[in-house]
């Protein structure tokens, strides 16, 4: 780390409006669901990042053909029908969370013989209950590190099907590589969730990408028995990538701590995404959202504090924590144990740099209260963790001298959020 970038404060209530680049938890579905259809699927706006271009240079040692064109948002994958074509490969994942958690379970399923890897924090990020569950399905899959922790060996014939039970408590992501993969098994498989299901709309995310492509699974009521067919493929399709919701949440939050309007394109109430909830989340703490065929606005400023689980939009924690600090009361976000183990502990870790802004934290093992007192300059320390970058430049809005260090970081998903964030200013 060796870089920092001051934040210039905006004087004015903005109104503007941006179409923020592709979803990643989207990208990062249809990829390989594209790579196992039978046939030549063409996705578009799909997006450029460090996540997604992991997923496509793992796809292609693979021996699945992904052409990626950055310039036109697309790419063109050539669908291998479920079968594998280069049966042994090590990968290297950097610090993606849906490329290991998703080519774990697809790649076991599928029978070969790989290891996944990544950057030394991928190594603290649990894929543990992702494996044990595999091993219920009699597959010879292993961490390498403790806690249950990547590296990851897989060395597998493939799957026969079978009943696994999963945690529901821990990620999502590990329920959608087990759905996205087990229509590759010979027989039928039973997903049955243990305990709370968190982030359920990135599970139904999974089910309606997968219908895009053919594949339809019997899921209960309260999402907690899933049944897909096996000795299934995906049928090969053109498919359209929404914005990033998550990304998009930046700017709404722009207008909820400058006042005026911050206009998403290409985001509804008809989202694939439930990350576009965070607006009903700005909502209650005073903003007014007008929502509209193909574009949502929220027009600020927020004026409250509000207690809220966040546990289904726990990717906006990080946002909601920069406009509680330009609000009156106190925000208590509850239900989301799990961001200790992301890209880093976006519980602990949030609330130390929240302290250097002026704020008075209180941090629970599944949460924070944040009181906000006046605020005051910082540097910023990001954790190599893009939203802590993103989040926290926007207190910078309105109290000079944050600075954010490493701001290189947003490349995990968003290479360009510093220069869409001026231009969105200046418009």
């Amino acid at each position: 780390m060796n870089s920092c970038k001051e934040i210039k404060p905006v004087f004015s209530p903005v109104a503007s409006s941006i179409r923020p680049p592709g979803s990643k938890s989207l990208t990062n579905r249809a990829l390989p669901i594209a790579a196992m259809a039978s046939g030549r699927s063409v996705l578009q706006g799909v997006l450029d990042s460090d996540d997604t271009r992991v997923m496509i240079e793992s796809l292609n040692r693979v021996g699945i053909l992904v052409a990626h064109d950055a310039t036109s948002s697309s790419a063109v994958v050539e669908g291998v029908g479920g079968l594998v074509p280069n049966q042994k490969a090590d990968l290297f994942i950097g610090n993606s969370g849906t490329t290991i958690r998703f080519l774990t379970a697809l790649l076991a399923v599928a029978g070969g013989d790989y290891r996944l890897d990544g950057i030394p924090r991928m190594r603290q990020r649990p894929i543990g209950p992702l494996v044990e569950a595999l091993q219920m399905l009699h597959l010879n899959v292993e961490t390498g590190s403790p806690g249950g922790c990547p590296p990851v060996r897989i060395l597998t014939q493939r799957s026969q099907g079978g009943t696994v039970r999963i945690q529901g408590s821990l990620s999502s992501q590990y329920l959608s590589g087990l759905m996205m993969a087990a229509l590759l098994a010979a027989h039928d498989t039973v997903i049955e969730i243990e305990g709370v299901l968190i982030s359920r709309p990135y599970v139904e995310m999974t089910k309606r990408v997968m219908g895009a492509f053919g594949v339809g699974i019997e899921v209960d009521q309260q999402f907690r028995r899933f049944e897909i067919g096996g000795g299934q493929t995906y049928r090969a399709t053109d498919y359209q990538i929404e914005p990033d919701a998550s990304s998009a949440s930046y700017f709404w939050a722009v207008a909820a701590i400058c006042g005026g309007s911050a206009t998403v394109l290409g985001l509804d109430q008809g989202s694939l995404q439930g990350d576009v909830g965070f607006v009903n989340c700005l909502e209650q703490m005073g903003c007014e959202v007008e929502w509209g065929a193909g574009q949502i606005t929220v027009h600020g400023p927020a004026k409250r504090g509000i207690d809220i689980d966040m546990s289904n939009v726990s990717d906006t924690v990080q946002t909601l924590a920069a406009v509680a600090l330009f609000v009156e009361g106190t925000t208590n976000v509850r239900n989301i144990a799990h961001n200790r183990v992301k890209e880093t502990d976006r519980i602990g870790n949030l609330a130390i740099e929240l302290r250097k802004l002026g704020a008075t934290v209180e941090e629970r093992e599944d949460g924070l209260a944040i009181h906000p007192g006046p605020t005051r300059p910082a540097e910023i320390e990001t954790y190599d963790d893009h939203r802590m970058a993103m989040s926290l430049a926007l207190v910078g809005l309105r109290q000079a001298g944050v600075k954010i260090l490493d701001p290189n970081c947003v490349s995990k998903t968003y290479p360009d959020f510093f220069e869409d964030l001026e231009v969105f200013l200046r418009n």
